[in-house]
């Protein structure tokens, strides 16, 4: 099951933070991981992997730059990403600079590709970092942003997997907890 790690980063932090996600992703067996900044992926990946979790540093919005690259991959037309796993991640230097609104935006390009998007739960360590949209870190990437960061590869990776052993929908929510 192979999970695509794309991402945009300037400056360093949304690229510290894809480390993280990328130490949660190999934290599950099976799981292969392609690790890509942006400038060295190339839209076939996409279709290619099972899961996707797509970070752009928060620039007022994903930047210009990974807008484009996604309009012009051409994949939304086809379907090729529809049923796969996705999730977003982004980095800035304010909390207050719009890090959700971002998320929301990568989110809005994963669903309009068809992609189920996996989320993070509610706990303790959110009073600090993170969101429900997905991990993020302001200023600088702390431990408790990195613990989220591992946390949504993790759970990326182990829908990929779920999704791709052929369980049905209701045994799905099951192993999800979702009863």
């Amino acid at each position: 099951m192979k999970v695509l790690l794309l991402f945009d980063s300037r400056g360093g932090l949304t690229e510290e933070l894809a480390q993280a996600i990328a130490e949660g992703v190999r934290s599950v067996a099976g799981a292969d991981l392609a690790y890509r900044p942006l400038d060295e992926a190339t839209p076939p990946e996409l279709a290619q992997a099972d899961a996707i979790i797509l970070g752009s540093p928060n620039w007022s919005g994903v930047t210009g730059k990974l807008k484009d690259w996604f309009d012009h991959s051409d994949l939304w037309e086809s379907g090729a990403l529809a049923g796969k796993v996705g999730a977003a991640f982004t980095a800035g230097w304010s909390p207050s600079g719009g890090s959700e609104a971002t998320l929301l935006q990568l989110l809005h390009l994963l669903l309009a590709h068809g992609l189920i998007v996996v989320g993070l739960p509610w706990s303790e360590r959110m009073r600090l970092s993170g969101s429900y949209y997905g991990a993020t870190a302001h200023g600088q990437v702390s431990e408790d942003d990195r613990q989220q960061a591992r946390e949504l590869g993790r759970r990326v990776a182990q829908m990929a997997q779920r999704l791709e052993s052929g369980l049905t929908f209701s045994e799905r929510l099951g192993h999800l907890g979702g009863g």
